[in-house]
């Protein structure tokens, strides 16, 4: 990795630098320099023939790799730094003479300096009734960057939009801004709840990555090229380019702060994810029951609304882990309170879900009833941690409660005092089966410029546009931190964010926001999903169903089966909608519905080792085609299937009416086997598959090994202690492998005391066996291997458990033909242990 920083020399003051983003101050090695003229600097990387060439007249960066030039900055000569400035009918003699320095002075062609004029808008803006003083003046940031052999790039979420980033040229440029947008379009560069200023290039030569560090509101404009134009100067004397070959040109542009940003080299997908891994940190590992199905609508109407929902799964035997409460809940929407006459004993409904082992989300938000008989804005008022106005007033706008406050959480106090409001004893009726759900942090200010907070509102010493973007991080950081906290340290917390940032995948999960019923909508969940793994939030999920408007029958099926395959898998729906729990859509539908309910229960385990991956390396959970098959370029622009881990692939029905799809399975000289029918299909072709309504199209890579608990529950705690039941895809030369990871799926002991089982799993030469992958953990657990299925395989004469102490015994076994398909019943070791099964 490369990090360029660039700052001014001497500003009037201080310019923004992005905090609490990074996990520590990245390693940094010296360069050592290979050679050096009047103009040039080339510096060598290091690793494998690579240099950074440094040019003065005109500035411009190169990495260069042997002869190839991996990466240009400013060959475009777009580099722009608008230098904080006095405006000229305010400047002080200081100010006059340090200007005469180093800030306003430029010189024309013949050395004469000249002043830059003051334009319209440099120091005042309006936008429709809204005005926006900018004390600062213009403080824009800009730069440009050449991928010499890139077509395809990818990432900076949050965008409704394919997941191959499209070219901006002669339309407006991806935005990072993070707003609360109301019925987002489809297939649009408009700015959405969130933004992680990450963009990836592939190409079958190299994956690499742009981290871009500025939370400001930022543009990207993304234009096709081709490689041999900007090349000229030293440049020339380490590479061959052939002008004809691609090109992609990549400009950032952010209103204010410093140029900051890290080139992650690659060369693998993989290097990439952990490199920004070791940059901003790696997903949170959830609690197993956030991973499970969650109930939720705005807004189940009170406890016997609550208790007749919850009764209802178990009627129409559907397994669900969370119901939620939106804003409703609250006693006048006053967060971290209840409605006395419609939730008047909140602990005794908490209590009765308890005693099913299942969970409830309470939504709080971070804009504040500004009300004198309310003890949080009386207290964060008594500790002036409000954001401000211009003028140093609290900052006040309109949102769900009416006239709000904002709290400033940019300020690590007024953190930790929010963290602070969710111990037991200070969140009345809470306890410890309830969650968090951070919503409208963008933030959200109904009557703001684009409903969000005015740019030169004020957190401390910084003006709000330099924090824009962060500020939902940062709420989720604070409500994460507070469960926690609660817990004394022991609990892992779950908390849903609408806003986020780079570094957001630390504390929870993130949803694509209010999205619409409609087929266009479920679509476009696959890519907005794709993207933010690739950008490090693997948990990442849509409204199933479709926020607004009403679902038919056949759509929120489709979305119940495409959203079982999801990270973050929540049913959710608008006020004004219908109601659509799964059983009001008639007994066929709802069958459909448990079914595909059912399917995300019994892979669980899947999810859960992934998740603890996750969180290990920084690999995204739900990935494209092409970060396992990186050569492969039919895989490159495909968003209409994707990998679950390296094993499942998953093609959803998003098409009303549809009786086939068409699915592309990669990998050359790999096999695939229906999951539902153990069906095997060759690699590397594009397969017709005729489908009904009950048809989710999810394929097994041969070479692998997946266990399941296939005895499902009402809830996920309540399968804990289950049995797995393994199932081995063999490949052409008749092996696979994986892996099976056990904790006590809610804790941190996995972490602070290696109390957790992780078990490799291998099958080849007619033998099965389970290896411990953590000789230094503690860890005991009731579940043992039920059953055994290995498919792809022959029909042996005999099978033989092999156990840790060296005894044996007989299997029980039988072989379907026609499918290749052989079931071991009952090999009944635990699923720690060390065994071998033997077959002849």
């Amino acid at each position: 990795m490369t990090r360029v920083k660039i700052n001014e020399l001497k500003p009037l003051k201080p310019r923004y630098e992005v905090p609490d983003v990074l996990i520590s101050d990245p390693f940094t090695e010296t360069l050592s320099v290979v050679s050096q003229d009047e103009n040039s600097l080339v510096l060598s990387l290091g690793g494998k023939d690579q240099r950074l060439i440094v040019s003065a007249q005109p500035f411009r960066l190169d990495i260069v790799e042997g002869p190839q030039v991996l990466v240009s900055l400013n060959s475009r000569g777009l580099l722009a730094f608008e230098h904080l400035r006095a405006r000229k009918d305010t400047k002080s003699e200081l100010e006059q003479v340090t200007e005469q320095e180093n800030v306003e002075q430029r010189t024309d062609e013949d050395g004469q300096i000249k002043e830059e004029e003051d334009k319209p808008g440099m120091w005042e803006e309006t936008f429709k009734s809204h005005t926006d003083s900018k004390p600062n003046g213009p403080s824009s940031i800009s730069l440009d960057f050449s991928l010499p052999g890139v077509e395809h790039v990818y990432g900076i979420p949050e965008h409704a939009d394919t997941l191959k980033l499209k070219n901006t040229d002669g339309s407006d440029p991806y935005r990072l801004y993070n707003l609360d947008v109301f019925q987002y379009e489809l297939h649009n560069p408009m700015a959405l709840y969130g933004a992680v200023p990450v963009l990836i290039s592939h190409s079958t030569d190299r994956t690499m990555g742009i981290f871009w560090l500025n939370a400001a509101e930022t543009w990207v404009d993304i234009s096709s090229n081709t490689a041999g134009k900007m090349m000229f100067g030293k440049i020339l004397d380490f590479v061959q380019v052939s002008s004809e070959a691609p090109q992609t040109d990549v400009r950032w542009i952010s209103e204010s702060g410093i140029i900051d940003v890290f080139i992650m080299l690659g060369p693998k997908p993989a290097d990439v994810f952990t490199q920004y891994a070791s940059l901003t940190g790696t997903q949170s590992f959830p609690p197993l029951t956030a991973l499970a199905y969650h109930q939720c609508r705005w807004n189940y109407n009170d406890q016997e609304d609550v208790k007749s929902v919850d009764q209802g799964f178990d009627e129409h035997d559907i397994p669900y882990d969370f119901i939620w409460l939106d804003i409703e809940h609250a006693d006048g929407k006053r967060y971290f309170t209840w409605d006395p006459s419609k939730f008047p004993q909140p602990k005794e409904m908490l209590q009765g879900l308890m005693d099913k082992r299942r969970k409830l989300v309470a939504i709080v938000d971070p804009h504040i009833r500004v009300d004198s008989g309310y003890k949080i804005h009386n207290e964060i008022l008594s500790k002036n941690f409000y954001v401000k106005n211009k003028d140093g007033g609290d900052y006040e706008g309109w949102c769900w409660p009416g006239n709000s406050g904002y709290p400033d959480f940019t300020n690590p106090e007024m953190r930790a005092w929010w963290a602070s409001k969710f111990a037991y004893e200070q969140y009345e009726g809470s306890m410890e089966n309830q969650y968090v759900w951070n919503d409208m942090n963008e933030p959200s200010v109904f009557n703001g410029p684009e409903v969000t907070m005015h740019k030169d509102a004020l957190h401390g010493g910084w003006e709000h546009r330099d924090v824009h973007n962060l500020y939902g991080l940062y709420v989720q950081k604070a409500t994460a931190d507070g469960l926690v906290e609660r817990s004394g340290g022991v609990e892992r917390p779950f908390v849903l964010t609408r806003a986020f940032f780079a570094g957001s995948q630390r504390y929870g999960a993130v949803w694509t926001g209010d999205n619409a019923a409609e087929w266009g909508h479920l679509k476009i969940s696959i890519p907005m999903c794709l993207s933010l793994g690739l950008a490090g939030i693997s948990f990442c999920g849509a409204d199933v169903g479709g926020f607004f408007k009403h679902p038919s029958a056949e759509l929120l099926v489709r979305w119940y089966q495409a959203g079982a395959y999801q990270p973050f898998f929540r049913a959710h729906a608008h006020i004004d909608t219908p109601r659509r729990e799964p059983w009001l859509f008639g007994p066929e539908n709802t069958a459909l519905i448990r079914e595909a309910i059912r399917q995300r229960y019994a892979l669980l385990p899947y999810w859960y080792q992934l998740f603890y991956n996750a969180h290990r390396t920084g690999y995204p959970v739900m990935r494209p085609l092409w970060v396992e098959y990186p050569d492969d370029v039919a895989t490159f622009s495909i968003e209409d299937e994707y990998l679950i881990g390296k094993d499942l692939l998953v093609h959803p029905v998003t098409d009303e009416g549809a009786t086939a799809v068409t699915a592309y399975l990669p990998g050359k000289g790999e096999v695939w086997y229906d999951v539902h029918t153990f069906q095997k299909h060759d690699g590397e072709q594009s397969l017709y598959i005729p489908v009904t309504m009950s048809s989710i199209p999810v394929f097994q890579r041969g070479g692998s090994i997946i266990c399941r608990k296939d005895r499902v529950r009402r809830s996920s705690s309540c399968m804990e202690n289950d049995p797995y039941t393994l199932y081995a895809a063999l490949n052409s030369q008749g092996s696979a492998e994986g892996e099976l990871y056990i904790d006590d799926f809610h804790t941190f002991n996995f972490e602070k005391a290696k109390q957790f089982v992780h078990r490799h799993l291998s099958f080849s030469a007619n033998t099965l066996s389970s290896r411990n992958l953590a000789p230094d953990s503690q860890f005991s657990t009731a579940s043992w291997i039920e059953k055994i299925v290995i498919i792809g395989g022959s029909q042996p004469s005999s099978a033989t458990l092999k156990n840790a102490d060296g005894t044996e015994s007989a299997l029980e076994f039988e072989f379907d033909s026609t499918l290749a398909v052989l079931t071991l019943r009952k090999p009944g070791v635990n699923a720690a242990a060390d065994w071998t099964v033997i077959l002849r």
